[in-house]
């Protein structure tokens, strides 16, 4: 009777983490041990950075945002505000793409949020 040991699978994940290390600099790429540390250390960041890419973009509609509304001689926060009164519920990515493809759209769109404050 022999004994069964898990041989064949920590081959199967170790080849999998060096192959997951491809590309890495150095003893990261080569050596197993720093690479399967190497492997874990960049999944974390992936999962981090995925998450954090969401806010990342929303940064860069407010910004663009901020600066076509400027251009139209109106703050971005009165803007939103403007926005709310008038149940306009488009968000900031369709508002920035609205602002760089259409702008005459979107100076109805400002017009309107102008309007809503008003009255």
């Amino acid at each position: 009777m022999s004994r069964s040991t898990t041989g064949v699978a920590q081959h199967k994940k170790r080849k999998a983490a060096m192959k997951k290390a491809k590309g890495f600099v150095g003893g990261r790429s080569k050596l197993r041990r720093i690479a399967q540390g190497a492997v874990i250390r960049a999944e974390v960041y992936a999962t981090h950075d995925r998450r954090k890419r969401k806010g990342d973009f929303r940064r860069l509609w407010i910004t663009r945002l901020s600066a076509a509304v400027r251009a139209l001689e109106m703050s971005y926060s009165r803007f939103i505000n403007g926005l709310v009164k008038a149940k306009i519920e488009l968000d900031r990515k369709t508002l920035s793409e609205l602002a760089i493809h259409d702008p005459e759209a979107f100076r109805l769109v400002v017009e309107r949020a102008r309007s809503a404050l008003v009255g």
